[in-house]
Order: C-alpha cells, then sequence, then structure tokens
C-alpha cells in the first residue's frame, strides 16, 4: 500500500461512504484505510485526527446541502408551485445513498452537540428557502414557514419509512401529499 496515494477528498468520500452504511460509528480511520487500500499514514497527511475528519465531514456536509437548497430553490423562470414540486420530486426520488447521509448526520446530531449545531443551521437554510418559494405564491410569513416546516417533515419522514412497503403507491402518496402541501396559485391558501 502506497501511504499518500489518496487526496483529501478520497478520504470525505469514503467517509461519506462508511457514514451512509453504518451511521458515525462506521467512519473510522483504520476502516476507511483498508476501504481505500492505503496505510493510515495517508490519513495523517491530510487530517490531524479522527476528530479533524468528522469536523470536514461535518463542514463538508452543510455546505453541499446549504448550496444544493439554494440552487433547488432559486427563481429561475418556474412558477413557485413547479419549483415546489419538483423540490418535492426530487427528495422523494431514488437517492437512497443521499437519504442514508441525511438519516445518519441527523442521527449524529441527537448524540453530539456539533453536528446538532451543523443541522441546526442546515435546516434554518432549508426552511428560509423552501419558506420563500411559499412566500413567492402569496402566504404570508407564518404560513410559508409553515408549510416550509410540513413539507420537510413530509419530504423527511419518507426516508424514515419502509420503501417497499409503499413502492406500488409512491407516486400517489407524492402526489397527493404535494397537493396537500403547496397550495394551487390564486386558489384558497389552506
Amino acid at each position: 500500500m502506497e501511504a499518500r496515494t489518496k487526496n483529501r477528498d478520497s478520504w470525505l468520500a469514503a467517509a461519506f461512504s462508511a457514514l451512509a452504511e453504518g451511521g458515525v460509528e462506521k467512519v473510522r480511520v483504520e476502516l476507511l484505510a483498508k476501504t481505500l487500500k492505503v496505510t493510515k499514514g495517508s490519513f495523517y497527511w491530510h487530517f490531524r485526527d479522527r476528530t479533524d475528519l468528522m469536523n470536514a465531514l461535518l463542514d463538508s456536509w452543510k455546505q453541499g446541502r446549504i448550496a444544493a437548497i439554494k440552487e433547488q430553490t432559486r427563481l429561475d423562470g418556474r412558477e413557485p408551485t413547479r419549483q415546489l414540486h419538483d423540490l418535492l420530486a426530487l427528495y422523494g426520488g431514488n437517492n437512497p445513498r443521499g437519504m442514508a447521509i441525511e438519516l445518519a448526520v441527523r442521527d449524529w446530531a441527537r448524540r453530539a452537540p456539533e453536528a446538532e449545531g451543523v443541522v441546526a443551521e442546515v435546516d434554518r437554510e432549508r426552511l428560509r428557502c423552501v419558506g420563500d418559494l411559499f412566500a413567492a405564491l402569496g402566504l404570508p410569513p407564518d404560513q410559508a414557514f409553515a408549510r416550509a416546516y410540513l413539507f420537510y417533515a413530509f419530504a423527511f419522514g419518507q426516508g424514515l419509512l419502509a420503501r417497499q412497503s409503499a413502492a406500488e403507491r409512491a407516486e400517489t402518496v407524492q402526489a397527493i401529499c404535494g397537493a396537500v402541501l403547496v397550495p394551487v396559485p390564486g386558489g384558497p391558501a389552506g
């Protein structure tokens, strides 16, 4: 094994894979080195210790999620209603690895203040961005925030339910929940 054959991004990618597969407990230097087929010495070229890796993992997740929600909710000429439905489809789509990482980070946040703070920051930004789309539909601030909150409760709640049990009905559930969550422009605000 070559000690310095992997870069920092390779270590982070392997750490995200381990996080998705088994949670924060699976993010271990020795296991990652074995996965990357390098010595543990390679790790120390890029990180001071496991805490440094875990902080980098949180920062990378935070930056990625905030950049993604800003891009996904950027007013781009589509109707806000269309954007909200597209966003629901994206979250309800077939991205089991992304959902596994999301749930693992949230589980981590239940036990670690540093992760809790990062999740809270990402949630604030997500709620703000999605709330802005609801506000663009003419909803007052409190209603826009409440709809954004329900939107995320539904989006992430799907990840907690067994997909197999509702697989044949997933599109129907998504359409009905989307209709409940996203008001029709010019219609009643719900």
